[in-house]
């Protein structure tokens, strides 16, 4: 890696926030954007709930790409992306958040490790 690990600032919602913060979900799942291509390991994410000032840090240990959301599962298990839904349910809840069209990008599973208490 050259330079200084990047922060960034993403957007969760309380449930998915909620789970991060305790530790319990330890792999964010985002559609592979242009904008996180160069997102990797050693980087610095702060995670808020949009119109709060609640953040939780955290720091990137992997990044993997997967074709789609359902690769994704099978490849991360589904306990580390939500302990408290099953698979078909996270699965639904994904595609919920993202359409076809944003599937079709790609999916980036993103593990992370808790930094410092939010609040």
């Amino acid at each position: 890696m050259t330079g200084s690990p990047a922060e960034r600032e993403l957007h969760l919602y309380r449930r998915y926030f909620d789970l991060v913060a305790s530790g319990a979900k330890t792999v964010e799942v985002r559609v592979k954007y242009p904008r996180l291509a160069d997102l990797a390991a050693g980087d610095i994410l702060r995670f808020r709930i949009r119109g709060t000032e609640e953040i939780c840090e955290v720091k990137v240990k992997r990044v993997t790409g997967y074709p789609y959301f359902e690769a994704l599962l099978d490849g991360e298990g589904a306990a580390d992306v939500n302990p408290t839904a099953t698979r078909d349910e996270q699965l639904a809840g994904i595609r919920a958040i993202y359409p076809p069209e944003k599937e079709a990008l790609g999916a980036l599973a993103i593990e992370v490790e808790r930094t410092r208490e939010h609040g």
